[in-house]
């Protein structure tokens, strides 16, 4: 049993928890994202979630770099940057954790850039619709919308574009192993925590009519009213799947990670969206991406404080997330 008492409502067993570690940095141009896993797991993440929150944990015990599925060369496909690389991974993560989500596990993703959670949400999202004819819903906690296609996005890379693919708003020969099956409702993704948004991507969250929460919605409303409205959008009987990447939270918080945006979440801000989706009893799966150790270091010397404060943060979203709670 874990510390809460929350019983889940799609899950076979509260106790069960897979766990992928995906060392992948290729959906961006900044090296060190891939070491992300291994800091959280060396921070004691792994051992926090099976002696204090009491998960039985099914983890291969590998961070996994996909080494045998990454091209020497790896041209640009239509204005994306390491396409090949980017499919083929994200195709493997899809069926790892297609293999936990279909026996009714909790599905924890540590990255690595955010282009993995292509493979990571859909995963989920087959294995939930096989099991229990339901679309997921996904719950997109970042600056950023990562909503760009590889039409709209200015820089090219992949890790802009995940949401896109996922919700079938871009659809490519090289993403063509994602089908209907894997792909998220546009009427089941809400963003929270966004503050730098492309103007292509505005214009295709206006199109859509994809609800978000920018920063100006947390400020107005307060973070607790902005869940409450997330999840009465998403409804009731809808599995729910997290994908938080640190950069949501503040530099403050998270100073380790590639592309910081000032005036983001607090903590307890990023700590109360986990603990509140956790209490909905309908979690199925979460990602935490985007904690990059090393990029301090390559941009003039990184401080200690601030790599081991952002590995704190990512620690204690995925505890709260699962499980943990103040009282």
């Amino acid at each position: 049993m874990t510390t809460s008492p929350v019983k889940p409502a799609f899950l076979s067993s509260g106790e069960d928890l897979g766990v992928v570690a995906v060392a992948f940095s290729g959906g961006q141009g900044k090296g060190g994202v891939d070491a992300g896993p291994d800091a959280l797991i060396k921070a004691g993440l792994l051992d926090d979630l099976k002696e204090d929150l009491g998960y039985k944990l099914h983890y291969d015990g590998l961070i996994h770099s996909y080494d045998d599925l990454i091209p020497s060369h790896d041209p640009p496909i239509d204005n994306m940057k390491r396409p090949t690389a980017c499919s083929k991974v994200n195709a493997r993560l899809h069926e790892q954790t297609y293999e936990h989500a279909s026996q009714g596990r909790m599905v924890l993703t540590l990255g690595g850039d955010h282009s993995i959670a292509i493979g990571s949400i859909s995963g989920v999202a087959r294995g939930i619709r096989e099991r229990l004819g339901k679309p997921l819903a996904v719950i997109w906690v970042d600056a950023h919308a990562d909503l760009n296609t590889f039409e709209t996005s200015p820089s090219g890379n992949v890790h802009g574009m995940p949401v896109a693919f996922l919700s079938g708003l871009c659809k490519h020969d090289v993403f063509s192993w994602l089908t209907e099956q894997c792909l998220i409702p546009a009427d089941k993704l809400v963003y929270i925590g966004l503050r730098d948004v492309d103007r292509g991507e505005k214009k295709l969250l206006r199109d859509n009519k994809i609800k978000a929460f920018s920063m100006h919605e947390v400020d107005r409303y307060g973070i607790g009213k902005v869940v409450d409205m997330a999840l009465e959008y998403i409804g009731d009987d809808t599995p729910i799947h997290l994908s938080f990447d640190v950069d949501a939270c503040d530099p403050v918080h998270a100073p380790s990670t590639g592309t910081p945006v000032r005036g983001g979440l607090t903590l307890r801000e990023g700590d109360y969206i986990c603990e509140a989706l956790h209490q909905t009893g309908k979690l199925v799966g979460m990602d935490l991406v985007e904690v990059n150790p090393m990029i301090l270091a390559k941009e003039g010397g990184a401080d200690t404080w601030q790599v081991a404060e952002t590995v704190r943060t990512g620690c204690s979203l995925v505890r709260c997330a699962l499980g943990e709670s103040l009282l």
